[in-house]
């Protein structure tokens, strides 16, 4: 039976929000007003004056080829990060779905990455690939293959594209075996009866099962790779080289900190909170189809 508390009077529920809207007033509110001020006013590099500009920051956005650029460079790294986390979290876990003996010593391993900060996996991947003295770039040289991403603009986007993907499919295994246990196995047993068997079984029995959980993975993996990466291309090649891994966030922290640009970055930050609002919403949109379901 459900118990609900009732307050005698409003005082005592106000106070207990009291908390909660003054850290979103300090950490949400606030600094988006700051920012919308921002977008549309111009100032000098050190903030002491500033002129009201109107549009005019959004509309030499949006005609700037750089950003232009960085829209695009920064669709193909989340497509890509998308892609091979939520690709190779369904692939481990159907492995690790397994009547295997230690499968719950794989199942943990699986899981450790996701706690390791993005700041520090970008240094971990720093010292793995690094031309020199890197591990798996003395591998690749072994085998042939001219590895420097500190040079190369394609093998830059793979280094941050992979390092970005190691640390998200720790979080995407953890869901997408959630979405294996919880399909009953007097499916998959009448299945297998019938004789569907590895490929054909996922293809027509798990796959079309998982469709809502891999739906809510693509949209956290999208925000995750748009906006939680800044951590992982900093560390390992700060937009570099030149600006092949530049994405939208590393544009506004380059643009804002590094060259003092701050009505531009703030236009930029704006933009990336009316792209965060969006993803939210359809993050939300996905969780309730799930309860509903």
């Amino acid at each position: 039976m459900e118990r609900r508390t009732i307050f005698p009077g409003w005082t005592v529920p106000a106070l207990l929000l009291v908390p909660q809207m003054a850290l979103t007033v300090l950490f949400f509110l606030w600094p988006t007003a700051v920012a919308v001020r921002a977008s549309v006013m111009r100032a000098d590099p050190f903030g002491l004056s500033e002129t009201f500009t109107g549009l005019d920051n959004f509309t030499a956005l949006f005609t700037d080829p750089l950003y232009l650029a960085a829209i695009g460079r920064t669709l193909v790294f989340c497509g890509a990060v998308t892609g091979l986390a939520v690709g190779l979290a369904v692939l481990l876990a159907v492995f690790a779905d397994a009547d295997i003996r230690g499968r719950g010593a794989y199942r943990a391993a699986l899981v450790w990455p996701y706690a390791v900060a993005p700041a520090a996996a970008g240094v971990i991947w720093a010292l793995l690939l690094h031309p020199q003295i890197g591990g798996v770039a003395g591998l690749l040289k072994h085998l042939g293959i001219a590895w420097n991403y500190k040079l190369n603009d394609t093998q830059a986007m793979v280094a941050v594209v992979g390092a970005s993907a190691w640390r998200q499919v720790s979080y995407n295994f953890i869901f997408v075996l959630a979405g294996l246990q919880s399909i009953p196995r007097t499916i998959i047993d009448a299945a297998r009866m019938d004789g569907a068997r590895g490929w054909r079984r996922f293809r027509t029995i798990l796959l079309p099962m998982l469709a809502p959980t891999l739906a809510f993975l693509v949209v956290v993996n999208l925000v995750y790779s748009a906006f939680e990466t800044f951590g992982t291309i900093e560390a390992l090649t700060q937009g570099g080289p030149g600006q092949a891994t530049q994405t939208l966030m590393v544009k506004v922290y380059r643009d804002g900190v590094v060259n003092l640009d701050l009505g531009a970055s703030a236009a930029q930050s704006v933009v990336l909170m009316v792209l965060v609002m969006g993803l939210t919403a359809l993050q939300f949109h996905f969780l309730r189809r799930r309860g509903e379901g």
